[in-house]
């Protein structure tokens, strides 16, 4: 019994409190000893690239931060899909993940790989479809590049708009060819609409044709206008366009010929052959470029009627017909010089069948006769 005035003592601790505070602390130094080792493997180097000093991986669209995490496990990229998919979740990338291809360095951090996939910094791949090409040779292009899939029909000639495209790894050729076709029709819409009251031509299709012709004719940007001003005024009083290229399509179809024009295919009846034909051929005979297609829809005003090759890569215009041959002399005798022969006699015979013919495929029109066109 207490005497009165004596104090209650002080009740002892819980051993229960006791324990479940030494549970805490060692649950808490548990906690933080994993968030150490995770942070160290996050911020640590990732394993080796299993060849070279970067490894490609591919993500589709749609992949989600499992599928991701899979991904990069099986390419070698990351160690762990667990680690990874906690990292993406306490970091909040795994809302901001991209797809694409992208080339991960060596040893990557988990911080460096979701950086990377975070920025969209994708591996990017270019195709490009030069001036001047068939379509048929647009699709060699598209099926010698091993990143695309499928195979594609080959489009209408002209239908194409030479450009460089960027496309990703599994795109489809398709895809790609659909996309040259759109461009195509964009920028001819928007040169359509720009077109000069002195040209020729009559719809947008016509201009295709035509500017495929004046492209085909020289690569020199600067003589495109005024190519496409002899065409213009051939056509203007009814004479035969009488281009090579045309003659070679016809014979080829797209392809290079890889030679000389022979007589025989000069004379041979396509639907192509201007030295036949009158006006312009029903299709064009490859993919030309914006500069010829303005050149076509804004020529310039000139008397010119005729051009041949200079010899050093251009062409020499003419107005008339003598002026013409006598430019066609010059262009055969520095032919003649480059290939070590003496210079040729005041009249020459006309090559033999099988012989190329003088000029073909070197340059336009050079034995044109102004009177073809009746």
């Amino acid at each position: 019994m207490l005497r009165r005035g004596a104090a209650a003592p002080k009740p002892r601790k819980s051993s229960l409190t006791v324990a479940l505070l030494a549970a805490s602390a060692t649950i808490s130094l548990f906690v933080i000893a994993a968030l150490a080792i995770v942070w160290s493997v996050y911020l640590g180097p990732g394993p080796a690239a299993r060849q070279g000093e970067t490894t490609v991986v591919s993500l589709p669209s749609g992949s989600g931060v499992s599928t991701i995490a899979a991904t990069l496990k099986q390419a070698g990229v990351i160690r762990s899909t667990d680690m990874f998919k906690a990292a993406a979740s306490l970091t909040g990338a795994d809302r901001k993940l991209r797809a694409g291809e992208y080339e991960v360095p060596t040893r990557a951090s988990l911080r460096k790989v979701l950086s990377l996939l975070v920025s969209g910094k994708v591996v990017r791949h270019y195709v490009t479809l030069p001036e001047g090409w068939s379509s048929a040779q647009a699709v060699d292009i598209l099926m010698r590049q091993p990143i695309l899939t499928g195979t594609v029909e080959v489009p209408a000639e002209g239908a194409l708009w030479p450009e460089t495209y960027e496309v990703m790894r599994g795109e489809t050729r398709a895809s790609v060819v659909a996309r040259m076709k759109r461009a195509r029709d964009e920028q001819l819409a928007r040169l359509w609409a720009e077109r000069s009251p002195a040209t020729i031509v009559r719809t947008p299709e016509e201009a295709m044709i035509l500017a495929s012709i004046v492209e085909k004719e020289t690569g020199i940007a600067a003589e495109r206008p005024r190519v496409a001003a002899v065409f213009t005024n051939r056509l203007r009083i009814g004479m035969r366009l009488e281009s090579d290229p045309t003659i070679v399509y016809g014979v080829t179809k797209g392809r290079p010929l890889g030679r000389g024009i022979r007589r025989s295919e000069l004379q041979r009846e396509t639907p192509w052959n201007t030295y036949l034909i009158d006006g312009l051929p029903p299709t064009p005979i490859a993919n030309p470029g914006k500069d010829a297609v303005a050149a076509v829809l804004n020529p310039p005003r000139t008397d010119d009627l005729f051009f041949v090759a200079d010899g050093t890569g251009g062409h020499v215009f003419a107005r008339t017909y003598d002026e013409h041959l006598q430019n066609v002399a010059r262009w055969r005798e520095i032919e003649r010089r480059k290939a070590g022969l003496p210079p040729a006699p005041v009249t020459q015979a006309a090559p033999l069948e099988g012989e190329a013919a003088p000029g073909a495929a070197a340059a336009a029109v050079i034995t044109m006769n102004p009177g073809a066109a009746q």
